[in-house]
């Protein structure tokens, strides 16, 4: 199944969940899910003899300026395909709901967007930094975030 099919299915299941389907010039084509349909959307693909995604390859999140973006990549073994989705959220209230109960690799890669972004992903069963320590301020990855000019007595220089 292409994404446009998959995209399709999705529009006809969760109409008002499901945006548009981005097909950029350069690397995969994204299909935009409203965060409150998240967790619907992922079980759907999961479970739909369909698409049967059985897994989430990672999570990633970007840095779009106004709004920051949690993207996931699926892959399906019984098909051989993928699909990208794509949850699009205010930078000042970044909050999406975990998938980490659908699949159980989301608890990882929830931790770190959570950790450089600072995506808080709503249920998680444990969402603390796993990249830097507990007292670092910021999410790094962030387009505006300032690195300190010092960390228990070592300079950034």
């Amino acid at each position: 199944m292409d994404i446009r099919s998959i995209h399709a299915l999705l529009r006809d299941r969760f109409e008002n969940i499901i945006g548009e389907l981005q097909t950029p010039e350069r690397g995969d084509a994204s299909i935009a899910v409203a965060a409150e349909g998240l967790a619907d959307v992922c079980r759907f693909l999961r479970d739909n003899d369909a698409t049967r995604f059985d897994f989430l390859r990672l999570i990633s999140s970007v840095d779009r300026g106004t709004r920051l973006s949690s993207i996931y990549h699926l892959y399906s073994y019984p098909h051989s395909h993928t699909a990208v989705l794509r949850v699009d959220v205010d930078r000042e209230a970044p909050r999406v709901p975990s998938v980490s109960s659908i699949w159980a690799s989301a608890e990882w890669h929830e931790r770190e967007a959570f950790d450089m972004m600072g995506i808080i992903y709503e249920n998680h069963p444990e969402l603390t930094r796993i990249l830097l320590p507990d007292d670092w301020e910021g999410h790094p990855l962030r387009k505006d975030y300032q690195p300190p000019a010092e960390y228990h007595g070592l300079t950034n220089t």
